[in-house]
């Protein structure tokens, strides 16, 4: 009949070309040599580490399902959309790892309706607005000068620095606060008392994209590591069953 045929030889060569290109996407993509292929870009400082699936996990419920959940959404026959293929990488994966008790500024902190204004300009409540990922960098905005967002009218009793505070703000130096101040509060160091002792800003700027940690090398908590987190996970599901 394929010799009759010209056209069905053709569909049925074309079908086994893309049977066969099939089994070699499905086989190779899930291998670990295949991440940096998959990869939007290299993974941020502390992340360099990490496997593909620490943070995109599987979606819940087949492909079929998922995509009837969409389907659905899309109708209006459900709230909700349904993550496809794998997880959506939010706060609460982020946390997972990094959730400390000690956080100066938790994301949570700033949905109080007191910080509308400052979220209108950073969206400080997802991690990815400082954090996003797969730009080999520590985060990703282009100043440091953020904290006058929230801390503009800022008062200090008792200052403690040879320049103070209402002097500092008065002369919008912004870039000055995390000279003293680790944003997250998880380092353990002495904080300076001068200007002149403080991290000069070009260290800042260079551990903002990445590079060393001019704080201190001692923290109060550790983010947990890929194994551990692994172990975790797979502890909470055997609990849960």
């Amino acid at each position: 009949m394929l010799n009759k045929n010209p056209l069905r030889k053709r569909q049925y060569i074309g079908s086994l070309i893309g049977i066969a290109i099939g089994v070699v996407i499905y086989s190779i993509l899930p291998l670990k040599q295949s991440e940096n292929f998959l990869s939007l870009g290299p993974l941020n400082t502390g992340h360099e580490g990490l496997s593909c699936n620490s943070c995109h996990t599987d979606a819940k419920g087949n492909l079929l399902q998922q995509l009837q959940s969409n389907i659905a959404y899309t109708f209006g026959a459900r709230k909700t959309k349904a993550d496809f293929g794998t997880e959506n990488v939010d706060n609460k994966k982020c946390l997972q790892c990094h959730d400390r008790p000690n956080d100066r500024h938790p994301t949570h902190r700033f949905l109080e309706p007191r910080f509308k204004d400052a979220i209108a300009t950073i969206n400080v409540t997802e991690c990815e607005t400082c954090h996003q990922e797969h730009n080999d960098t520590r985060i990703v905005l282009n100043d440091a000068t953020f904290c006058v967002n929230c801390h503009y009218d800022l008062e200090v009793k008792n200052d403690p620095i040879d320049i103070p505070h209402k002097d500092l703000i008065a002369n919008k130096q912004w870039s000055t606060c995390l000279q003293c101040h680790d944003f997250h509060g998880n380092h353990i160091y002495k904080v300076a008392q001068k200007i002149k002792d403080t991290i000069s800003l070009e260290k800042i700027q260079a551990y903002l994209k990445g590079g060393e940690d001019p704080f201190s090398n001692k923290k109060k908590y550790q983010p947990l590591s890929e194994e551990e987190f692994l172990n975790m996970k797979k502890k909470y599901n055997t609990i849960k069953k």
